[in-house]
């Protein structure tokens, strides 16, 4: 009998009491100060107790606290990953349907601003026929109950004929296979429009996902148009007319200098009519490219096309997507520790639902079942990689060039346990961080996005609102 080795402990000064936490389980208890000194007991690896404390004990074992062994444990936990790995309830495909955008925020991934992304690709109609066959072979392979396809770029809307096509056609498929259908769309919100919305509902559309990086000066700066004129009051008057068809998340990209701008934009959001509408709130910070973060001695690289112009393709703005539970694209990006725990704080004041930062993975990059397409259909294990062909695992057609197979064996060598993370508790909940953190930041996708500090203020915070609930 040992203690679990994802046991979370916080002690709750004003009630004599602690607030126990095991992220495998996912079991929360608000025990006495004798249960800690009971769970201390067992740690010591005492064997004598009363029979009112093997009561306690056996509570303590069903809700996963006390584990017969670490290596039982461990083996669960290496069971658990792969089941999630080979999971078939669900089939879930991100499609880009255009690596251009009518944006040109200064921080993203893409690289063609000055010309109006003239060299991003754009999915045609034939491309998309050939992505709706992929995707029926694929609900015949898995039968799963659900599928969802993800409508995403550059900017989605920019080529809607695709993006309805591909809604209508999927829908179709699911409805003959019994299969139930949904879509988000993850749009920069300038194209958002009542009559896109009602020809998506029809065919499952559950959520829209829209950015908003700060208050409407802050906005404004950090994702102008091309010829650098303002978004935000555009952005909010399309929310407005769309938010009582379809729940809408706000998500915002954060840095150094917009974050304090987040609490006007909570109050400017929480005075609005449509504000009871917004299903989520989920902010996150830029993520920083190898360049900037690299260790000293190092000198990073980026590789670029023949064009020049670096190989960077999709919009960055993924994490926290989706509205409702079950987002098809990871929740689990880097975040800077006190900024997040401040404004998932800020945001709760407000009224608004944003994630615990606890239950933040482990990222669908560790699903065989989770694809990317790009737009000219290549299978990408992930959104954020789908800037560079050579991270391309294979392709719609089937043919696989040896760079995709290598590719491909690269990402099936990924896995939420890291031999760099050893015993932490946060293990079942995190899955090593974000891939393309890791890749981007610390320029190996194999190494952890490691953030244990912001997971520990978040159970303090559930903690908190834990009790808050009870009193």
């Amino acid at each position: 009998m040992q203690l679990s080795r994802f046991n979370v402990h916080v002690p709750l000064a004003d009630r004599n009491e602690v607030f126990l936490m095991n992220t495998f389980s996912d079991a929360q208890l608000v025990a006495s100060n004798e249960v800690s000194g009971l769970l201390a007991r067992i740690a010591r690896g005492d064997s004598a107790f009363n029979q009112e404390e093997l009561g306690t004990i056996e509570t303590l074992v069903e809700n996963g606290f006390v584990v017969g062994s670490r290596e039982d444990e461990s083996a669960a936990l290496s069971k658990y990953f792969q089941d999630l790995r080979e999971d078939t309830e669900q089939l879930r495909v991100t499609v880009l349907t255009t690596l251009q955008c009518n944006f040109a925020c200064d921080y993203c991934f893409q690289g063609d601003h000055g010309d109006h992304n003239k060299f991003a690709e754009k999915m045609s109609l034939e491309t998309a026929r050939d992505v709706v066959g992929w995707i029926e072979k694929r609900l015949d392979e898995i039968r799963p109950e659900k599928f969802v396809l993800t409508l995403f770029g550059g900017e989605p809307l920019l080529n809607l004929p695709v993006a309805y096509y591909l809604a209508e056609q999927c829908h179709a498929l699911c409805t003959a296979r019994g299969v139930e259908p949904g879509i988000s769309l993850i749009t920069n919100g300038l194209l958002l429009a009542p009559e896109v919305v009602n020809r998506l509902v029809p065919c499952g559309l559950y959520g829209v996902k829209i950015t908003l990086d700060g208050d409407r000066d802050t906005h404004n700066r950090m994702r102008p148009l091309r010829g650098r004129q303002g978004t935000f009051d555009r952005i909010i008057e399309n929310v407005r007319q769309v938010a009582h068809l379809v729940p809408i998340t706000i998500g915002g990209n954060f840095d150094e200098s917009s974050v304090d701008s987040y609490p006007a934009l909570l109050d400017f959001l929480r005075e609005q009519e449509f504000a009871d509408k917004i299903a989520r709130v989920n902010f996150k910070p830029i993520i920083k490219s190898f360049a900037e973060a690299a260790p000293k001695g190092v000198i990073p690289l980026t590789a670029v096309g023949s064009s020049g112009k670096p190989l960077n393709g999709t919009c960055m703005t993924t994490a926290g997507a989706g509205a409702l539970k079950g987002s098809s694209v990871c929740d689990s990006c880097h975040f800077a520790d006190e900024k997040m725990a401040f404004l998932r704080s800020e945001t709760r004041k407000r009224g608004f639902p944003t994630p615990d930062g606890v239950h933040m993975g482990p990222c669908e990059i560790h699903r065989r079942h989770a694809y990317t397409l790009g737009p000219d259909g290549s299978i990408y294990a992930c959104p954020g990689f789908t800037g560079a062909k050579t991270e391309s695992v294979g392709h719609i057609d089937g043919h696989e060039e040896s760079w995709q197979e290598a590719a491909a064996e690269r990402f099936d060598r990924l896995s939420p346990r890291k031999d760099e993370c050893g015993d932490c508790s946060f293990i079942p909940v995190c899955g090593g961080g974000c891939s393309v953190a890791g890749h981007t930041e610390l320029g190996d996708m194999y190494q952890p996005s490691c953030h244990k500090g912001a997971f520990e203020s978040a159970v303090v915070s559930l903690a908190e609102r834990t009790v808050a609930a009870i009193a």
